[in-house]
């Protein structure tokens, strides 16, 4: 037995499991969703411009996904629990050495490294959730992907006082031990089930909404299929929008002021979208991976996707009204987080559960790309053209194509793939 399995006697425990993944998801979210709270002050102590600063965001995000084939890899191979414990001490030298820098490579090298942990980490708790909850995997993959999305509600105002209380510096030493810690106890409850099984009485493709193919496909068949390359275009796509926003946050709102703006207190419009959105962030995930078990991958993303086009155009049309910043805002993190559980339930369900760390490896590698664009392009566009809305309609265009993508050409697709490996199968029966 692979050191990444456990016996089925200890299935009963996958509920747990599914807690460590929540709490591990939780303590990294900060390296991503919390980082926008830094870009100005890194700016102005670095003596640094924007695009620049947001080079290390770039360097995070393709460090966290594109060897993801390489962490689905490792974790097969060595377990869970070993692997996420080196992770978990990437995680915490992510903003402990952020927090030492002097200057740009300190910086950089820093956040790659966490990056790497971030990956291992997002990559083990996806897959368990894939592997475990076979019965309900859209709402598992949501509840765990969910975590991360709404892990960093709980520090944004912590963060933002100690920011301008005791300086960038100690603020990230002092979440970075915390974080790392954190998933370092998570660790040592996650393992993988074993290869094959499945929840008792549980019939795959009993649900007429969700069919899940019956063949296991290894990385390399799976890039022989057309359906992979759509639903890496769309993930790519709908990945420019979120990380965008993500990473511009705190510039966006410091253009039209809204991180000086009181809500009430001392709260600004600029922290209280931010609670707002990780919030939605969070509950998108398990809800839209819920409403997918029972409409339908594809249904599902062509609906939450339209919704995320939508509104970042009323976001452009209303960003200097700080209400619609903070409510429009959360809007699109609503209609956004939902990628992270409908294509990694779409991926298993299309190519199966067996090498599904690696193969949504592959396709999480798509992030990494639209950061690139998101990041360093998006402040690059806005700096060219004096403006913030031509990187939102742009966001929003990438949507709406997404969305027919899903419904006119993902579906059908899927449905004929599935079909000839039925048939395939039926004539080798018969034979």
């Amino acid at each position: 037995m692979s050191a990444a399995v456990i016996p089925d006697q200890l299935a009963k425990r996958r509920w747990w499991i599914l807690v460590a993944n929540v709490v591990a998801m939780v303590a990294i979210a900060n390296l991503q969703y919390g980082w926008t709270q830094f870009t100005t002050p890194l700016t102005q102590s670095l003596k640094q411009t924007l695009p620049v600063i947001q080079v290390t965001f770039t360097l995070f995000v393709v460090a966290q996904t594109w060897p993801q084939f390489l962490y689905g890899w490792l974790l097969e191979k060595f377990g869970t629990r070993l692997v996420v414990s080196v992770g978990a001490l990437f995680v915490a030298w992510a903003w402990i050495g952020s927090g030492l820098a002097k200057g740009l490579p300190m910086l950089y090298t820093s956040y790659t490294i966490g990056g790497v942990g971030a990956g291992i980490v997002y990559g083990a708790c996806v897959s368990m959730g894939t592997k475990w909850f076979p019965d309900r995997r859209g709402l598992a993959v949501g509840i765990t992907a969910g975590a991360y999305g709404f892990g960093s509600a709980f520090t944004v105002i912590p963060i933002a006082n100690m920011i301008t209380g005791s300086g960038i510096g100690p603020t990230f030493i002092t979440f970075g031990i915390i974080q790392g810690v954190l998933v370092l106890l998570m660790a040592q409850f996650m393992r993988f089930p074993a290869v094959g099984w499945k929840p008792a009485g549980w019939v795959p493709n009993a649900n007429s909404a969700v069919k899940m193919s019956t063949r296991e496909y290894t990385p390399k068949e799976m890039l022989s299929t057309k359906t992979f390359y759509v639903l890496y275009l769309m993930m790519t796509m709908l990945a420019f929008g979120g990380m965008m926003m993500t990473a511009q946050m705190k510039p966006l709102a410091h253009t039209f002021g809204h991180d000086k703006l009181i809500v009430f207190g001392s709260v600004t419009f600029l922290s209280m979208a931010l609670i707002n959105e990780q919030i939605a962030n969070g509950f998108t995930r398990p809800f839209w991976g819920w409403i997918s078990d029972y409409i339908g991958r594809y249904n599902t993303m062509a609906i939450a996707f339209t919704i995320e086009s939508t509104g970042l155009v009323l976001l452009s049309i209303f960003i200097k009204n700080p209400y619609a910043f903070m409510f429009l805002s959360a809007l699109t993190y609503f209609a956004w987080g939902e990628i992270y559980s409908l294509f990694p339930s779409a991926i298993t369900d299309v190519y199966g559960s067996k090498n599904s760390a690696k193969n949504y490896g592959i396709l999480y590698t798509s992030k990494g790309v639209a950061t690139i664009a998101a990041a360093p392009g998006a402040a690059w566009l806005m700096t060219t053209t004096g403006s913030w809305t031509p990187v939102l309609l742009t966001a929003a265009a990438f949507d709406i194509t997404a969305a027919a993508l899903a419904l006119f050409w993902l579906k059908p697709m899927v449905t004929k793939q599935l079909a000839a490996q039925k048939s395939a199968e039926s004539g080798k029966a018969a034979v």
